[in-house]
């Protein structure tokens, strides 16, 4: 048995990781990796391994770096089942096709300043239509039911509690080379207790080789409770100076808790009422899928919606979702206190550029960044407090408030990590970490080998380990 681990090795982006099995190669994850755009393209457009030797494709969740890059999978050979739970596909549906346009788009710009300069023109990593075809090759599966994938592979899947439909993938192998049975368990992103909207993180009873993410694996989150205090406050005084907040969000997830959150401040009267402009298409697709897929809602969210009112937890008197692109320039002239939430969450592309550049400059505003931001984007350069930030090109001074929540976030902190790995009765021979910065899978190895005892690597890009 062979585990490669082609992405998100020693990083966070690009999930992609080939297990070589009974003659059968099976891919988790198969993300796009996001930070300079040059290093970005390549990564991307050129898969590191034969994608039509690739015999199926187990997918985690719906976030782009898991996911984003299965249209370049299929549009470059593969041809075999893409598995994921019925809520992951239905928001893949939306985001891929989205993300195959905004892949145009950034080609199409490019190629404009590569023609004046007379250098050779570059192909979208794949198209809207390459999205599309891909939406052909899923398959999906319910929590808790398992089925043969592959000879002498089954999977179950459990909930992560990271996002809508997000899965720890278990795979129980019939190893028929070396005639024994392994539990091979990849942890997806493991969510925290307590998050709004979906169910908290499932634990596993046992695991042979786990698989397991590493994002904030060095460092503690404050709570969720801490963080809605802390936008109430933030709410209120910008809102007192006659400011707007500006909110970069993930479009898928992100959203959909600032929303809930915002909602309930209102009911509640902690912040005043003021409208609240959600302005990403992709956005408005994704919250409707969120409403078709009440199953996987905590029992907090359900008796939310069951108080007069709130059947639509996503819609109320003072949210408007934002379509059009009419509509979202409208916005750049509003007067009063809003709040704009827009993607793209580390602020590299999308109509969040546009709000920054019309607001970044005045210090009544408040640019509240509430998720993981990349090394080498916009998002970062804001959380580390450049004094200018470069937009469309241009220079702008960063006047404005710049406020960081990590209570939001929907990765487990290194203490949560800790204890969901402590709480598999039967304890992994050996664990591999993936989906974080060297610093975070470093300092989380050190703590698993000293509470644990057991044998924990960090795989470097392409590494293959015999298991």
């Amino acid at each position: 048995m062979k585990l490669t681990f082609y992405g998100a090795a020693r990083t966070v982006t690009g999930s992609k990781h080939l297990l070589e099995v009974n003659g059968q190669r099976i891919l988790l994850d198969c993300g796009l990796f996001q930070g300079k755009r040059s290093e970005s393209y390549q990564n991307n457009v050129h898969l590191p391994f034969d994608a039509a030797g690739v015999d199926l494709c187990v997918l985690s969740h719906a976030h782009i770096d898991h996911c984003g890059n299965l249209p370049n999978l299929v549009k470059s050979g593969f041809r075999g089942d893409i598995i994921s739970t019925p809520a992951t596909r239905d928001l893949c549906a939306t985001m891929l096709p989205d993300s195959g346009h905004i892949q145009e788009r950034d080609v199409e710009f490019v190629n404009k300043k590569k023609k004046k300069r007379g250098e050779p023109l570059v192909e979208p990593i794949y198209t809207q239509e390459d999205a599309f075809e891909s939406i052909r090759y899923f398959s999906t599966q319910n929590y808790h039911r398992q089925r043969m994938i592959a000879p002498g592979v089954y999977l179950t899947y459990k909930d992560a509690g990271h996002m809508l439909g997000s899965a720890i993938v278990i795979l129980d192998i019939e190893d028929r080379d070396q005639k024994r049975d392994v539990r091979l368990v990849f942890s997806g992103d493991i969510g925290r207790k307590g998050i709004p909207i979906i169910r908290d993180p499932e634990t596993v009873d046992r695991a042979d080789i786990l698989i397991m993410e590493s994002t904030y694996g060095d460092r503690l989150h404050e709570t969720f409770g801490a963080s809605e205090d802390k936008l109430q406050e933030i709410v209120n005084r910008t809102y007192k100076r006659g400011g707007t907040i500006v909110m970069p969000s993930f479009a898928v997830g992100r959203t959909q808790q600032l929303v809930y959150t915002l909602h309930q401040l209102m009911d509640r009267r902690d912040i005043p009422e003021m409208p609240i402009f959600v302005d990403s298409p992709l956005a408005v697709n994704t919250t409707a899928v969120f409403s078709l897929h009440p199953e996987c809602f905590d029992s907090e969210m359900r008796e939310f919606m069951l108080q007069p009112g709130n059947s639509d937890p996503f819609g109320f008197e003072h949210i408007t979702y934002v379509r059009t692109l009419e509509e979202s320039k409208q916005l750049n002239f509003e007067k009063r206190s809003v709040v704009i939430i827009s993607a793209s969450g580390m602020m590299e592309f999308g109509r969040i550029l546009h709000h920054l550049k019309h607001r970044i400059e005045d210090s009544r505003n408040t640019i509240l960044i509430t998720g993981w931001q990349a090394p080498n984007t916009l998002g970062r350069r804001m959380v580390d407090g450049d004094p200018q930030v470069k937009i469309f090109g241009e220079l702008y001074d960063n006047n404005a408030e710049t406020a960081v929540l990590n209570g939001f976030s929907g990765h487990a902190d290194r203490d949560e990590l800790l204890a969901w790995l402590g709480a598999i009765d039967q304890k992994p021979q050996r664990v591999f970490l993936v989906h974080g910065e060297e610093s975070a899978a470093f300092g989380l190895q050190a703590s698993i080998q000293e509470r644990f005892k057991i044998q924990t690597d960090v795989p470097e890009p392409q590494q293959m380990f015999e298991i």
